[in-house]
């Protein structure tokens, strides 16, 4: 048994670090060495764009047929619409508490630290102008987007095909297969059965397509950290490194001090043991900046890993992926009051709770694609005052925010299935995977 497990190399997690590693070097060597070389231009348009984007579209395409299978059996798998009040409610009740605290932490962070008081601004001007044209396409998808009634309108789809040919109706997605979920248990016949069967076969296909998918992941991280690396280097960082630390302090403390207490107090879970457990479904979160591209690996720690039943684990990480998005939701506050104060406009408390308020929403609602929440701050920028092409002075290090703030998301959901599974009166018995492994 022993040299069977050696036969099979390094685990997946540690492969997509090495990748990243590799792929972060060597970026690092071409910015250094030859930033404006004609090759590195070649190698970045012609090889690593287009093979990072063949990855995700990879990805892309089976998560909707995986996310819808995965919450119409997870609600249908609730036997009775007792279970699924029980558990609906308790997460709408986490994801209100634990995103109130999100944004009081980022609160505290940027008016304590002031970020945009420090910025270069003859520098951020000459990103501006630079970005100007990434920036309006940006604006002009927030403009696109639904706002207000219709924004809650438009949750109910008119039209299934179309949205599922969206990434960003994923609401309206999650919505069909939460109605036909329901119908599904209330349903109790032959017939019924054998479809809840085939919702649970697509499931499986999706599942094992995503994994083949995923052994790509090494090289596309590679080929991302070479991309961001080689084009970007450290300048930028270093110019909105204010901005940059006040944001990852905020994640930070969201991380490894929020998180790890609502484990030990709620979730019945040692901290420690749920981050090692939980680290592949970090490392793709980070290497991927996407929480769909992410949720088969989530899905799957936690019920290998984690042990967490998977009709808690489907249903919550399957919302959890679009509503659950404290990460995001951080991240859009403080990006805001950072433009605010950097464009020396005054937000009052009341108008910052605003902010936070209507990014918590936006979150909601944001794609969980690279850079989906972009849109969502342009919109924001607009209804405080600023130019909503400000957010071009920011593009150059949203990348590697990105990846942090969709780890935050997915570990935020895989702590959420954690501890709304402890406290479910009768659970499952799933054995984690190491346990499994060892009794086999």
């Amino acid at each position: 048994m022993a040299e069977t497990v050696k036969k099979r190399g390094l685990e997946l997690q540690w492969q997509m670090l090495i990748g990243f590693l590799v792929g972060l070097t060597l970026g690092l060597i071409a910015y250094s060495v030859q930033r404006d070389a004609a090759w590195v231009e070649f190698v970045t348009t012609y090889i690593t764009t287009p093979i990072g984007q063949i990855f995700l579209r990879l990805i892309f395409m089976l998560v909707i047929p995986l996310l819808f299978s995965a919450l119409v059996v997870g609600i249908s798998e609730m036997g009775e619409v007792r279970s699924l009040k029980r558990v609906g409610l308790r997460t709408l009740a986490y994801t209100v508490i634990v995103s109130s605290i999100a944004v009081a932490v980022s609160l505290a962070a940027v008016n304590i630290f002031q970020p945009g008081a420090g910025v270069d601004r003859a520098a951020a001007s000459q990103m501006l102008e630079e970005s100007a044209g990434r920036a309006g396409e940006i604006v002009k998808a927030g403009a696109e987007q639904p706002s207000g009634v219709d924004a809650f309108v438009n949750i109910i789809p008119n039209n299934l095909v179309e949205v599922m040919g969206s990434n960003s109706a994923i609401l309206s997605v999650m919505f069909f297969a939460l109605f036909f979920g329901i119908g599904l248990m209330l349903t109790n016949t032959p017939n019924s059965r054998a479809l809840q069967r085939g919702f649970e076969g697509l499931f499986d296909v999706s599942m094992r397509l995503i994994l083949l998918v995923i052994k790509l992941a090494p090289i596309a991280v590679a080929c991302f950290m070479f991309n961001l690396a080689a084009l970007f280097g450290w300048d930028l960082l270093i110019r909105l490194s204010a901005y940059v630390g006040v944001v990852l302090l905020a994640l930070a403390i969201q991380m490894f001090i929020v998180f790890p207490t609502l484990l030990a107090t709620l979730g019945k879970k040692n901290p420690l043991q749920f981050f090692r457990q939980t680290q592949e479904a970090s490392l793709m979160a980070f290497s991927t900046a996407s929480s769909n591209a992410t949720l088969p690996t989530a899905l799957r720690v936690a019920e290998n890993n984690l042990g967490i039943p998977r009709r808690i684990a489907r249903f919550v990480l399957t919302i959890g992926a679009t509503a659950n998005q404290n990460g995001t939701a951080m991240f859009e506050g403080v990006t805001v009051l950072f433009l605010a104060q950097f464009f020396g406009v005054e937000l009052s408390l009341g108008q910052q709770l605003m902010v936070m308020l209507v990014c918590i929403l936006g979150g909601i609602g944001t794609a969980g694609v690279p850079a989906g929440s972009l849109p969502v701050v342009a919109l924001i920028l607009a209804m405080v005052g600023i130019d909503p092409q400000a957010i071009a002075i920011v593009l150059g290090v949203d990348r590697f925010l990105d990846m942090c703030r969709t780890t935050l998301n997915v570990v935020g959901d895989l702590v959420a299935a954690q501890v709304i599974s402890a406290r479910e009166p009768e659970r499952e018995a799933v054995q984690p995977a190491e346990t499994a492994a060892q009794t086999g």
